[in-house]
């Protein structure tokens, strides 16, 4: 079983039929593709040593206290960060170049060209980060985002804005508190630009917080 399912981690008494605990660890810590699996002996017998020298992470007797086995199975539980980006512009060629670059980099990629179209995509399943032009044929994006902004439990998605126009200090002053970042297009290579989003979408994520940036003018990305 553990080779057909490769779990996050193992828990193993030492007293089963058959084959005893410890044969099982040795055998687990022997096999290259089992022995990073962190395995947590569960057991009546109180050989905590020997559990150690055979390689086990953890090591509980019985009775098993329910909350010290939640903060140990805990920390082998694995971060997870489903990495689901929706890219929302109308330029197709735009679409394609950033789902590519995405997909390379790991990203779950959902697009669309209408900002109608993004909201019914947040409501079905919300993304990690959206990107999105301001330029669309429905909502613009400015709507988008006051829409995304106004809603309970959309307020604090990370929004990266992409656009080809310049903004003025009035639309820059509007988005301000309300976006992650602002990406002009073509004003700088895409690739690195999404290597760099990749990090603050993760710090997003992680710590379900804004990232300040700075929008005045000056300090134009």
């Amino acid at each position: 079983m553990a080779r057909q399912l490769h779990p996050d981690a193992i828990t193993l008494d030492v007293m089963m039929p058959h084959m005893d605990g410890w044969t099982v660890l040795t055998a687990l810590k022997a096999d290259p593709e089992l022995a990073a699996i962190p395995v947590v002996m569960l057991t009546m017998v109180d050989e905590r040593n020997l559990g150690y020298a055979l390689g086990t992470s953890d090591y509980l007797t019985k009775p098993i206290e329910r909350d010290l086995l939640v903060r140990v199975l805990t920390k082998y539980q694995p971060h997870l960060v489903s990495n689901r980006v929706l890219v929302i512009t109308a330029d197709s060629s735009d679409r394609i170049e950033l789902r590519q670059l995405l997909e390379r980099e790991g990203w779950t990629v959902v697009e669309t060209e209408q900002g109608a179209g993004a909201l019914e995509q947040i409501a079905i399943a919300q993304p990690d980060v959206l990107l999105l032009d301001l330029m669309l044929p429905d909502l613009d994006g400015f709507e988008v985002i006051a829409q995304i902004r106004s809603h309970p439990t959309w307020k604090s998605l990370p929004i990266v804005v992409l656009t080809a126009q310049e903004l003025t200090a009035t639309e820059r002053l509007k988005l301000s508190g309300s976006v992650e970042q602002i990406i002009q297009k073509h004003s700088q290579n895409l690739e690195q630009t999404l290597k760099e989003l990749q990090q603050l979408v993760a710090t997003a994520v992680d710590f379900n917080v804004d990232i300040p940036v700075d929008l005045t003018p000056e300090n134009k990305p």
